[in-house]
């Protein structure tokens, strides 16, 4: 299974990294409509849909209306917006309420509405390559800090738990064991980047051009809380379906929400922070 896990790993780094660093914005577009495509797949699967199959069609014409067409882009910051209240009013609190039952309207209507956030998560991705591969890759690292910070922390120190009946191996020393990373990370980042030509494209330094030390540091902690809060909701969705993946597409790490869950939430706050000017 390790094995397998480094493969797959490595492929879809090599070819990711080729396709974003390739400068051939086709070549991007098609492999993040790949992704979101698996991601539809993967998230009505969770939502044990019977019409999977139609309202997946739906949004992806949706996605590809907004991706494909200039004019269709100009309408991203309403799907950011829509995609961050979304989040806010309806995705967090049901870490607290919990979900409908898989069967009636309640859920075929949460279903819909967490497609919104995944269009606004992949129209993020574009728009954020728009301005540089290396600004891209940064925003989504800050998901990766936070996630592997927040993994060593909670071996190393996790006691309380954070959502004990959602997902028992996170705590809260690891939650913010994460956050620490992330702004330790996103500040020799700053610090770093006059000396550091490839530094001075990033998300944090750009964030902190922008809003000075004290606003992007607040920032950062909001983003961080999004990320937890967008790993949390999948494994709720998972839980619910009684999965442990998402789906076995990608060997060894599940499924493609598997690996962007937290990012989800993350990118079109990004966008709407300053990544999209």
């Amino acid at each position: 299974m390790l094995k397998t896990r480094i493969i797959t790993a490595v492929v879809l780094l090599v070819v990711v990294l080729a396709v974003l660093f390739s400068g051939s914005l086709p070549a991007v577009q098609a492999l993040v409509a790949l992704a979101f495509g698996a991601a539809v797949w993967e998230a009505f699967r969770l939502f044990t849909l019977r019409a999977a199959a139609v309202v997946a069609v739906c949004w992806t014409a949706a996605f590809a209306y907004t991706f494909f067409f200039h004019d269709g882009l100009a309408q991203a910051r309403f799907w950011f917006l829509l995609a961050s209240a979304i989040w806010l009013m309806r995705f967090f609190p049901s870490l607290k309420l919990g979900l409908p039952a898989p069967q009636g309207f309640g859920n075929t209507l949460l279903s819909m509405v967490y497609a919104v956030t995944l269009v606004a998560c992949f129209v993020a991705m574009l728009v954020l390559f728009g301005r540089s591969p290396v600004y891209l890759l940064s925003a989504m690292a800050i998901v990766w800090v936070a996630d592997i910070g927040a993994y060593f922390a909670g071996k190393a120190f996790g006691k309380r738990k954070l959502a004990p009946s959602i997902s028992p191996g996170k705590s809260w020393e690891g939650a913010i064991g994460g956050w620490i990373a992330v702004l330790v990370l996103a500040s020799a980042t700053i610090l770093a980047a006059p000396a550091v030509p490839l530094l001075q494209d990033t998300f944090a330094v750009h964030l902190q051009a922008r809003l000075g030390w004290a606003l992007a540091l607040l920032a950062l902690t909001v983003l961080v809380i999004a990320s937890v809060v967008g790993d949390l909701y999948e494994s709720q969705l998972k839980r619910r379906a009684g999965f442990k993946d998402s789906s076995n597409l990608l060997p060894g790490h599940g499924g493609v929400l598997d690996r962007i869950d937290a990012l989800v939430p993350v990118l079109p706050l990004v966008a709407l922070m300053g990544g999209w000017q």
